[in-house]
């Protein structure tokens, strides 16, 4: 293949683009978060890992493209778990982001005037999430199985919770106000949520930190304040996610109901709403994931006293840890 000496072989434990960059990591977003990677076959999935296999080892077959091993690498890269090379979940992998979110954000956004309507999609949504929180967990970490289960069934009983409860709430008070803050509703709620279920799901990086690293990739420690900023820029980026899709959806769905087409065809509302929102979703979930480098960083001089003093001795200014998604 065209990049097969050593100097121009291509590294596959990083991405295709510069992260340093928005546009690079959004590119990288765009990649692994496609939803035409669900359509791939088993025997697809097995070639592509196959490939990446041999590539790394250095015994890929001849003729074969730069493309078709990265190809290769965002294919398994959306179907394996990082950690234990195992098949993930269909419904919790990356790619599946936008056509599940679509379809549960769609029927919240359309069905948010009844208590059991705002309770069933409330706990389809945070059920969702616990499935994506479940299967992209870091399967590396000191926790067992058992211990990320109990985590997470706490996590997703916290987060169902603060969103029926706020989303109850509001609906009996919303209608002090002009109709259309109603349909903001769902908003505010997957807001209060997740601004409890991020935090929670990973609250043992707040107790015992999260790795800290040099920019050559050498441990300095084990640092809560960069566990405190990586989760800070998660729940962030997870709220923004949901801002496109939870406040213009409702905006075009109050001037179509305005309109004949509604008012004749009143079982098209759904629908609409879910094309239109998965329309936005498809653009919000990559670069969101974008806002923040993967690999962030934090400058020494804020970093906890042991992490600092260590830091400072090995020369030093900023140290670099995994934000998660």
């Amino acid at each position: 293949m065209e990049e097969n000496n050593n100097e121009n072989r291509i590294n596959l434990d990083a991405p295709r683009w510069d992260q340093s960059s928005f546009s690079g990591r959004a590119k990288h977003f765009f990649s692994i978060t496609n939803p035409l990677n669900l359509f791939a076959s088993h025997d697809e999935l097995e070639k592509a890992k196959e490939l990446v296999k041999l590539y790394k080892s250095r015994k890929e077959p001849p003729g074969v493209t730069a493309d078709q091993v990265w190809k290769a690498k965002w294919l398994y890269d959306s179907a394996f778990h990082p950690d234990t090379g195992e098949k993930m979940f269909l419904p919790g992998r990356m790619s599946a982001q936008v056509p599940f979110n679509m379809a549960i954000t769609g029927f919240m956004l359309t069905f948010y005037k009844t208590a059991p309507a705002v309770i069933f999609w409330q706990w389809s949504n945070q059920t969702f999430n616990a499935v994506v929180n479940y299967t992209n967990s870091n399967k590396s970490s000191g926790e067992n199985d058992s211990e990320q289960m109990k985590q997470l069934g706490k996590s997703y009983m916290i987060a169902t919770g603060s969103a029926t409860v706020t989303a109850l709430a509001l609906n009996q008070i919303i209608h002090k106000f002009p109709a259309i803050l109603a349909r903001f509703v769902p908003l505010v709620a997957v807001a209060a949520a997740n601004c409890l279920n991020i935090p929670f799901m990973r609250s043992q990086e707040l107790v015992k930190g999260i790795t800290v690293f040099s920019k050559d990739g050498e441990k300095v420690g084990e640092s809560k304040k960069a566990a405190k900023s990586a989760i800070s820029q998660v729940v962030f980026s997870r709220i923004v996610m949901s801002c496109p899709s939870m406040i213009l959806s409702p905006l075009l769905m109050a001037r179509l109901e305005k309109g004949n087409l509604l008012k004749k065809y009143p079982r098209l509302s759904a629908p609409i709403q879910i094309i239109f929102v998965g329309f936005l979703l498809s653009f919000a979930t990559p670069l969101c994931c974008a806002i923040f480098p993967q690999k962030s960083s934090m400058t020494v001089s804020k970093m906890e006293g042991d992490i600092k003093e260590k830091a400072e001795k090995m020369g030093l200014t900023k140290v670099y840890f995994n934000k998660g998604l």
